[in-house]
């Protein structure tokens, strides 16, 4: 099933998310120290850090592939257009990556071994790129305001072959992150408990 959203009001919803995660870390987490940080809440689950590393590791594949598409919009003069319909596939990936307002999720999911995070990792640095990241986002999400959304095209890190348009990838890229940022919280959550 295929969503219509406000192309504008779309980009600046996906905005003030970003920024919220920014605040949540740098407010929540970037002041504990890192024995915390690095504390899995369990024997097979993953420090806050973790949690931000994998995310870091989607931001290095994602970011340059959502600039080049954007770039590619500019190039090619595609104006962006009053309204975005989301594609089944990319709605369905947000849909399943989203948590619920209450935190939980809809889907329990595996990450793919080369997303699947180390254990002995410098939490300011992991911080310090995830924030560089988020930055690097809204610039992007401002970036977009001129494009076509819906017909700019960016792969997946599932393969090249797989791509969704520039609006889900950045529905699905966000609904990622807030899911692995609450993941993050529920970790020291239970380290500081």
């Amino acid at each position: 099933m295929s969503v219509t959203f406000n192309s504008v009001a779309l980009l600046e919803q996906l905005q003030q998310k970003v920024k919220a995660l920014a605040t949540t870390v740098e407010e929540k987490l970037h002041h504990l120290p890192a024995p915390v940080l690095l504390l899995p809440p369990a024997q097979d689950k993953w420090s806050a850090i973790q949690c931000l590393e994998h995310l870091n590791t989607y931001s290095r594949f994602y970011l340059p592939q959502i600039a080049s598409a954007i770039e590619h919009g500019h190039a090619r003069q595609q104006p962006a257009t009053v309204s975005f319909k989301s594609g089944w596939l990319g709605n369905w990936f947000t849909k399943t990556m989203q948590p619920k307002p209450d935190g939980s999720l809809p889907m329990k999911m595996q990450s793919p071994k080369n997303a699947r995070p180390a254990t002995d990792l410098d939490a300011a640095k992991v911080i310090a790129e995830f924030l560089a990241g988020q930055q690097q986002l809204l610039s992007l999400l401002q970036g977009a305001e001129g494009v076509n959304l819906q017909r700019l095209r960016v792969p997946t890190s599932l393969g090249k072959w797989l791509k969704l348009s520039l609006g889900d990838t950045f529905r699905f890229f966000i609904a990622h992150e807030e899911r692995h940022v609450l993941q993050a919280l529920r970790a020291v959550g239970a380290s500081l408990n």
